[in-house]
């Protein structure tokens, strides 16, 4: 055979070989990301939760689904506030016995991947999240908190996930707003850096070093808005980090419990997926990613979102009866009776002035505290006490919170802002008897705003409405903020003082700045707020009310009478009107 004749088999060859390859479908891989948020430790359907629709055990149920159909590769997460909340959360870190926490062993059992750590994970304390750290079979990520002693991420930065040949970077980032709410005993060797500056050096680090066909932001932060705070510690910061950091491909945000599934365009003119589903295991965001294999690798060639209301699922089999005995130990400790109360209680009365259920609170306060006065707010929107048999899961719905109890030292000048502020947060400026009392949302043309379901919602959030115990004042709802509040003494019979230094009881959300009571309205410079600290109580405010509960046995939630709307002609007939539009 000749060269010629050669060549030309060989030439035929190559273009057969070409064309061959040109009818060939390029290889597709097809991941999809199922991310839970806020699950607040809503481990079962049946957690004696009032706020709960949903659970991790009907999550299980869409997950294993999906995980049927082998055309695609599952990736489950979680992103952040898992372990706080629901009485489960409270039994599994502070009561159960065992080697391994039951949140370790439930989130290992359904394979989780990735998960960022909440600021309401920070808030179990060191030893419950560096256990946790060490016993979940996946990583607990948050590349914003620095170890003071190290100068390193506390917990992982980053993680690699590798899925039939496609890698995926998943950086994981908390709002930096911890220390604002906590005591400082729960992150005291911790620091927490400013989201759009960590989410930057970490993306250069994971492109270059990792090379992953897509990157992935875990943060556990809501949207916020498209600006950045001077120094950078925006609470809610997945927005501008989408838009201004380049580099992800999706964010799912958290902690502000909003869902959300909508693109935007970075800096660089590509679309950022930025994706939330609902708080409580009520939906999760699930993500279709596309990678297209190319000479290079893969590619991602398209990215679709949905939410999934998973509530509508019916709890996992498989879950149900490997977890059956966990849940009825959970059900034995929630159900579990602490006294006897002689009146039924609600939330909603709190929002028309004195209420039992308010005031119970503060006389906890007072009497654990020996304190002068008592700053409280309603901490459960919508919640009842019946008369009669009391159990921990009526605990939880007095008290969701893990909060300690703080003794602080404010002038009495700074007591009056503190309630002007709060005052201000909670009631509108009636220029007429027709106006509502309470300050909704409202659109551009000053309307009410009123949700699907009819109901109008409070401009902010009920749990910063602090009324006081210990003085006797009125709230002139005619006044504009800061001329409302006049206080015409104390409780016990002495006068009050501008001047004066006072022993208040506060939650330590308060205490630590939550809020902005002490900040923004008091004008306390937030790194002075420590020193005002006199003392803390040892436990929680939920374990120190159900204490105070069984010392009493029966109890009535008197309230204090301490403080009224004025005036009075005006105030009942609106108080009537907007209770119909907050609870239609």
């Amino acid at each position: 055979m000749t060269s010629k004749a050669i060549v030309k088999i060989f030439f035929s060859l190559m273009v057969l070989l070409f064309m061959v390859s040109c009818n060939i479908p390029k290889e597709k891989v097809n991941i999809k990301l199922i991310t839970t948020t806020d699950l607040h430790a809503a481990i079962f359907a049946s957690s004696g939760s009032d706020s709960n629709a949903g659970s991790l055990a009907q999550v299980a149920t869409y997950v294993k689904e999906q995980k049927y159909d082998t055309r695609q590769e599952v990736v489950l997460m979680d992103n952040g506030d898992l372990i706080q909340g629901q009485p489960a959360g409270y039994y599994f870190n502070f009561v159960a016995d065992g080697p391994e926490n039951n949140f370790a062993t439930i989130m290992n059992f359904l394979q989780f991947e990735a998960a960022s750590v909440g600021n309401h994970d920070i808030e179990a304390g060191p030893d419950v999240y560096n256990q946790l750290t060490e016993q979940f079979n996946f990583p607990w990520l948050a590349a914003n908190v620095i170890n003071i002693t190290t100068g390193q991420p506390h917990f992982q930065p980053y993680t690699i996930i590798e899925k039939r040949g496609v890698t995926l970077a998943v950086i994981g980032l908390v709002t930096p707003s911890v220390p604002n709410w906590l005591p400082r005993k729960l992150w005291e060797n911790l620091k927490f850096e400013p989201m759009a500056e960590t989410a930057s050096y970490w993306i250069n680090y994971v492109t270059i070093n990792e090379k992953p066909d897509a990157v992935i932001g875990l943060f556990h932060s809501g949207a916020g808005s498209d600006y950045l705070a001077e120094d950078g510690n925006d609470e809610n910061n997945s927005l501008f980090v989408g838009k201004n950091v380049p580099g992800f491909d999706v964010i799912f945000t958290g902690h502000d419990h909003q869902s959300r599934n909508t693109m935007v365009e970075n800096i660089e003119g590509k679309q950022v997926l930025i994706i939330a589903g609902s708080p409580h295991g009520r939906s999760v965001a699930s993500v279709d990613l596309i990678f297209e294999r190319t000479s290079d690798g893969y590619q991602l060639s398209s990215k679709t979102g949905e939410i999934v209301e998973t509530s509508s699922y019916f709890t996992d089999t498989e879950f149900a009866k490997t977890f059956g005995e966990t849940e009825k130990r959970v059900t034995s400790y929630i159900e579990r009776e602490v006294g006897v109360l002689k009146n039924t209680i609600s939330s909603r009365e709190a929002y028309m002035g004195n209420s039992g259920f308010v005031d119970f609170i503060h006389e906890m306060q007072l009497s654990l505290s020996g304190a002068d006065i008592s700053f409280a707010a309603p901490l459960s929107f919508d919640a009842e006490l019946k008369a009669g048999h009391l159990t921990m899961a009526d605990m939880f719905r007095l008290y969701p919170f893990e909060n300690y109890l703080y003794t602080m030292e404010l002038s009495g000048k700074e007591i009056i802002d503190v309630l002007e502020y709060s005052y201000g947060m909670w009631f509108d400026t009636m220029r007429n008897s027709e106006d509502h009392i309470f300050l909704f949302r409202k659109d551009d043309e000053n309307n009410v705003i009123l949700s699907n379901n009819n109901r109008a919602r409070f401009q902010n959030a009920y749990f910063n409405f602090d009324s006081a115990a210990g003085l006797i004042y009125t709230v002139d709802v005619t006044k504009p903020t800061g001329q409302r509040v006049s206080i015409s003494g104390m409780t016990a019979g002495e006068e009050f003082s501008l001047d004066t230094i006072y022993r208040v009881a506060v939650n330590s959300y308060r205490g630590s700045g939550g809020g902005g009571h002490l900040t923004q309205g008091a004008g306390i410079d937030h790194s002075d707020l420590e020193e005002r600290i006199v003392w803390v109580s040892e436990n929680d405010l939920r374990s120190h009310l159900a204490e105070h509960i069984s010392q009493k046995q029966t109890l009535r939630a008197n309230k204090f009478d301490n403080w009224t709307l004025v005036p009075q002609n005006w105030v009942q007939p609106a108080l009537e009107r907007d209770m119909k539009l907050l609870f239609p």
